[in-house]
């Protein structure tokens, strides 16, 4: 696998091996500045590591560099067409601009985006979007196929190279999950600017998240892929949550990973109810690099403890009882109001001492 380059946004790293990261965009009204703040505020709560926003005109630019001074984390300016929105986004601070060069117009424009970033240090995504491909590659693809966007891709990044620029992040989405994967993986065989993943316009709800979990995961579990967005129709907060649970599913992320079983007619307890306030609690807790703690919800005393045994705390419940166990050894039977209350003192202390 082609090692990426690696892009700076503000104290994050992006590619060349750097963590991944998650993503999501506000869609408050850009010239509102509380309620950007509010919805930056919860974001940061829930564990984003960037954080888009539009920016429509210079008035929305001027509101995105007070965000940029009070945020916890990188801010990135979206702009479509105008590229004074770009310099004037560059000027103020922000800590990375995503662009599509084809949409900005003349080279002299384009030059002059890349110029004021560079004097700023704030890198470019390029966003490759199957729904707004250029004319002459649906002409010569028929489509928009995964090869037309790898081009479009790789002629806009030759774009900002030419005007000497080449701190880029790229991103090569479409709503159609597969060529998305064969657009990513055939991009990263041909170049090794930075990738971020996603399904763009996956609509809401449960099929959303299947489809971005299935594109997004594939190809990270391909070693592919350096930042990323679950794009939902729903609060942008869903999507940070849905963004570290993929990483956590494939192990690229720390965190406390709650299991539970799908409960059965055996199941006397209420498992549902009790592995859903365990990962509210916990969704959004970070742990060191490499540190993840599982913690295990099972409806049967019988087979919970040997399903659940390489979790590190757990509890099975049975009958007016649950069975408390670490590591698959039973260490008590507790009451049944009792078992939730030691599992989040337990957690609690667990995280404590990492």
């Amino acid at each position: 696998m082609m090692k990426t380059n690696q892009v700076r946004v503000r104290d994050l790293l992006i590619g060349g091996g750097a963590p991944v990261s998650v993503q999501t965009m506000s869609n408050a009204d850009p010239h509102d500045y509380q309620a950007l703040l509010a919805q930056l505020r919860r974001f940061e709560a829930a564990g984003a590591d960037i954080v888009r926003f539009t920016v429509p005109d210079i008035e929305a630019a001027r509101i995105l560099s007070k965000l940029y001074e009070v945020s916890s984390v990188p801010v990135v300016a979206d702009i479509h067409f105008d590229y004074k929105c770009a310099l004037a986004s560059a000027e103020l601070g922000v800590d990375k601009i995503r662009i599509n060069p084809g949409n900005i117009g003349s080279p002299d424009r384009v030059k002059a985006v890349a110029d004021a970033c560079r004097k700023a240090n704030v890198p470019i995504r390029i966003g490759v979007n199957g729904g707004s491909l250029q004319k002459d590659l649906l002409a010569k693809y028929g489509s928009p196929t995964p090869e037309a966007l790898v081009e479009s891709a790789l002629l806009q990044a030759e774009m900002l190279e030419r005007f000497d620029f080449a701190d880029i992040v790229i991103s090569i989405k479409t709503s159609r999950t597969l060529d998305m994967i064969r657009a990513c993986r055939l991009f990263r065989e041909k170049c090794a600017y930075p990738l971020h993943l996603g399904v763009t316009e996956a609509g809401g709800g449960d099929a959303a998240l299947v489809k971005g979990s299935i594109g997004i995961g594939s190809l990270l579990a391909d070693g592919i892929g350096d930042t990323i967005r679950v794009s939902l129709s729903d609060d942008p907060e869903k999507e940070v949550d849905a963004g570290l649970t993929i990483l956590k599913a494939l192990d690229l992320r720390g965190g406390v990973d709650i299991v539970s079983c799908p409960t059965c007619g055996r199941t006397q307890v209420d498992v549902i109810s009790t592995s859903r306030i365990l990962y509210e609690r916990y969704r959004a807790v970070k742990l060191p690099a490499g540190k993840k703690i599982t913690a295990a919800v099972m409806g049967c005393v019988v087979n919970g403890p040997g399903e659940a045994r390489e979790a590190d705390l757990g509890i099975a419940g049975g009958k007016d009882e649950w069975l408390f166990f670490k590591k698959g050894e039973i260490i008590e039977k507790l009451p049944a109001g009792e078992a939730l209350p030691r599992m989040i003192g337990e957690l609690d202390a667990m995280i404590a001492s990492l």
